[in-house]
């Protein structure tokens, strides 16, 4: 959940299974996004391997839960706009229209009602926060939160359409995909059929603020390990699966699938089914510092997946076939991320509050108010309506880019893995901010 879900983490699930999501250091906290449709690829794939490949071709039920039929639908077109600045890199900058009265777009009275409650629990943290998206002010959510701690949630359709007005972005062309806290398999203590450990942060993985060295630099930050008077980059996936972390007692679980371990990774956070039925649920707590390569990309540039494969559980059923070509493919990710086991309400977003499954979103906080109402209307029916923007992730850059959460469960799965919509996508913003943005005509 930016993943923060640093708690959460997905920002690269199937994009970024697909796409790679490189970076100095994920932003996301681990938490990477699911989609079949990859944005342009920023890292090169892997070598394709010698000889002739044939496409894989799983067996139904290789893959366990299988990806959601979409529900097709007819998007709102954008709202017309002036061409956005080549130099835009926040909403502000890439211009904002004018958009219908909250009344006009259609939200269904149980998404006004889910999202009122999400957008109640952002409300001290978004009052806190510092606005990189240059839309609003600490000031401007007083007269709404406020509002929000005695509004009755089943009239929450006037609550917002009282205190918020609606903005398009940029071009407003939006593209979602999804994400979810997947359940996995797993035990506290080593055993058998429990051997893939999941590790807590080392000591020696060490942070580095660029920006105190250069203001060139300002911002960026990366991960590595002291070695003699030498900073080198950390252990990537590869070498900690050999071994490099083992003896030091730093394992707070055990897994009993990689691959399904390797997913719960790239989503950033989830929860271990232990053998006696308890639960246990463990967050992100860093990364290795090494960038993302998205193995979904790298399967279809090689042409052993094909387009409708490349879900998260067409990849998944891949890996699985043949353990080890699968544990070789996960291993050109050098991506690792390490866990902390977290309690209470869960699993967090980047705003420090629970991120709810059909209410938050994850976004780009340069385009979207972190706590701010979002409104979608896509050619996918099951994420068009109401949600709150109270997350990030490494892979969801830019504007009218989001990740839509799920929540946990086999139907969230489902429809997490291979979500990817397209249509337009609206922000609601508080009356005082839409005055100051937007001059009465």
């Amino acid at each position: 959940m930016a993943r923060r879900v640093r708690a959460f983490g997905l920002a690269c699930l199937v994009i970024p299974l697909l796409a790679g999501c490189a970076s100095v250091i994920p932003d996301s906290g681990g938490r990477v996004s699911n989609g079949p449709l990859p944005p342009p690829a920023t890292s090169k794939p892997a070598p394709t391997p010698a000889g002739p490949v044939r496409p894989y071709q799983p067996r139904p039920s290789e893959s366990g839960v299988v990806a959601a039929k979409p529900i097709p639908a007819t998007p709102n077109p954008a709202l017309p706009a002036a061409p956005v600045p080549a130099s835009a890199t926040t909403a502000a900058a890439s211009g904002i229209v004018a958009g219908p009265a909250f009344d006009k777009l259609g939200v269904t009275a149980n998404q006004a009602k889910a999202a009122l409650a999400a957008f109640r629990l952002s409300c001290p943290s978004v009052q806190r926060r510092a606005d990189a998206s240059g839309l609003t002010q600490g000031a401007d959510w007083t007269e709404s939160c406020n509002a929000a701690k005695g509004w009755s949630d089943n009239d929450a359709s006037a609550f917002f359409t009282r205190y918020f007005g609606t903005v398009q972005v940029g071009a407003g062309n939006a593209f979602v995909t999804g994400y979810y806290e997947p359940e996995i398999a797993g035990s506290r203590a080593k055993r058998p059929g429990y051997d893939v450990p999941i590790y807590r942060r080392p000591s020696d993985l060490v942070d580095v603020d660029l920006g105190q060295f250069s203001a060139d630099l300002k911002g960026k930050k990366i991960r590595g390990r002291v070695e003699g008077s030498n900073f080198i980059p950390y252990y990537d996936r590869q070498t900690i699966e050999r071994g490099a972390l083992e003896g030091r007692g730093l394992e707070i679980a055990w897994a009993a699938d990689a691959a399904e371990f390797f997913f719960l990774q790239v989503q950033g956070s989830g929860r271990l089914r232990l053998p006696d039925g308890g639960v246990m649920r463990i967050g992100y707590d860093t990364q290795n510092g090494r960038d993302y390569v998205g193995i979904g990309k790298l399967l279809l540039d090689r042409g052993e997946l094909q387009s409708g494969q490349a879900s998260m559980q067409g990849i998944l059923a891949y890996l699985r076939a043949d353990p080890v070509r699968g544990a070789a493919v996960m291993n050109e990710n050098p991506s690792w991320v390490f866990f902390r086991e977290i309690t209470g309400p869960g699993p967090l977003g980047a705003l420090g509050v629970p991120v709810t499954g059909r209410a938050s979103v994850a976004a780009d906080p340069k385009y979207v108010p972190l706590g701010a109402p979002v409104f979608l209307s896509l050619d996918r029916a099951e994420p068009n309506g109401l949600w709150i923007a109270q997350d990030t992730g490494g892979a969801i850059k830019g504007a009218n880019r989001f990740d839509s959460f799920w929540g946990a469960g086999d139907d969230a799965r489902a429809i997490a893995g291979g979500m990817s919509g397209r249509g337009s996508a609206l922000l609601l913003l508080p009356r005082a901010s839409i005055a100051r943005l937007i001059p009465p005509r």
